[in-house]
């Protein structure tokens, strides 16, 4: 997996691409955990994601539990394969999905 991460001001953003499963999702969580202090403003570009398992999906989760308390996330450019992941786990109701 790639992990692109931009950030302006309190904005930040991060593009994931390949494959956000069991073996990748620590990673990400990682930089989560090191870049989240300060950000108002989180974005999660997916434009080049491929697979998502329920272990991103952890990750995801947590970090909306933590942009909650302090600002928002959005997720963007999400694929069909992920959308539908999206929609049979609820996470449609959970993420705001631009």
């Amino acid at each position: 997996m790639t992990i692109e991460k931009k950030q302006e001001g309190t904005t930040l953003t991060v593009r994931l691409g390949g494959r956000l499963d069991t073996t990748t999702a620590p990673e990400l969580e990682a930089v989560f955990k090191n870049s989240l202090d300060g950000v108002e403003e989180l974005t999660i570009d997916m434009a080049a994601l491929d697979y998502l398992s329920s272990a991103g999906l952890r990750i995801l989760l947590v970090a909306q539990k933590t942009m909650n308390k302090q600002g928002s996330m959005k997720v963007a450019n999400v694929n069909d394969t992920v959308m539908e992941i999206f929609e049979v786990t609820g996470f449609v109701d959970i993420l705001t999905v631009i």
